[in-house]
């Protein structure tokens, strides 16, 4: 499979134009320590409340007229579905939706908001489902990350980040789940700003990239195991193909973080950033705060990559 290009990249740019926010990067003074500085990319501030929907309407909206009117489905904890069902709903698309029934409920809540058909499954069976549901509907299936428009769509990050940060950027920090957003942005930092360093943040509790890239093939991990972190929106058992392939070309390294140290992120971004972030999201301050002297970098930029979390656990993080 082709890598993403910078044209692939720009075209996606364009498409979202008007769609999806074009989101500031924030300094952040109180992360400064005299030898290190951070600079946050608030995607959480997207109409859906995280990046996926970059990817999601770049996707939808290159589908041929035959195809809208199948439909679409897509599986989803709830980022991805939420962006589904916006992009769907925007572009006059049905919309089915496959989404775990440990997904937060106001992941699913907002998945319905925008229009989508939610079907609840067990984490176990809704890669099947999603498969059924588009052989026996013809419903054209939407991946999360492993799809070149989908990571194409999610580079726009990459290509702000590179288009306004301070000439002094060395290190860019981003989420990795399934790997669309740090294949994206990191095709877009190595192709627009060379020698800044891409490095993904995963947690402890499911570092099945970190393993991935350091062995040189695809790690799956169980996912009983990948469950256990808090960072819901970081549980895939296992990279993309075409997401991987992206890692061994640009990514320079994977981190992980504790339990403690994101529930503590999550907190900072609130009190001292002002900003809502999920533990997903906030994984990358996270790694500025406790792994920064690892990392080698003076001046990072760290993709918040969403805001979506129940109110009873962002009460209970800000209270801890």
């Amino acid at each position: 499979m082709a890598l993403v290009g910078l044209e692939e990249l720009r075209a996606a740019q364009r498409r979202i134009a008007g769609v999806a926010v074009r989101t500031p990067l924030m300094p952040c003074p109180w992360a400064a320590d005299g030898t290190r500085r951070l600079w946050l990319k608030p995607e959480n501030l997207q109409p859906t409340g995280a990046f996926k929907v970059r990817g999601a309407y770049n996707r939808l909206a290159v589908l041929s007229a035959e195809e809208r009117a199948r439909g679409m489905v897509a599986q989803s904890s709830g980022n991805h579905a939420q962006a589904v069902a916006y992009a769907a709903r925007l572009l006059g698309i049905k919309a089915v939706i496959v989404m775990p029934d440990t997904s937060p409920a106001v992941k699913v809540a907002n998945t319905r908001s925008f229009g989508a058909e939610v079907m609840l499954v067990s984490p176990d069976d809704r890669d099947t489902v999603t498969s059924e549901l588009a052989e026996r509907h013809g419903y054209v299936w939407v991946p999360p990350y492993d799809d070149p428009y989908i990571i194409a769509g999610q580079g726009t990050v990459g290509l702000e980040i590179g288009e306004d940060a301070p000439d002094e950027l060395d290190t860019v920090l981003v989420p990795v789940s399934g790997g669309g957003l740090i294949s994206g942005v990191a095709a877009a930092i190595k192709l627009t700003t060379p020698g800044v360093r891409v490095v993904g943040v995963e947690p402890e509790l499911a570092a099945d990239a970190q393993a991935s890239l350091r062995t040189g093939e695809r790690v799956i991990w169980p996912v009983a195991d990948t469950y256990r972190t808090i960072a819901d929106g970081l549980r895939t058992p296992t990279v993309g193909a075409l997401p991987f392939e992206h890692l061994q070309a640009y990514v320079d390294d994977i981190v992980t973080v504790g339990e403690a140290e994101i529930r503590a992120a999550v907190a900072v971004l609130a009190r001292r950033g002002r900003l809502v972030a999920e533990p997903s999201g906030a994984v990358t301050t996270a790694a500025y705060l406790s792994r920064a002297g690892e990392l080698g970098g003076r001046v990072f930029a760290a993709v918040v990559s969403g805001g979506n979390l129940e109110p009873a656990l962002l009460s209970e993080l800000l209270g801890g």
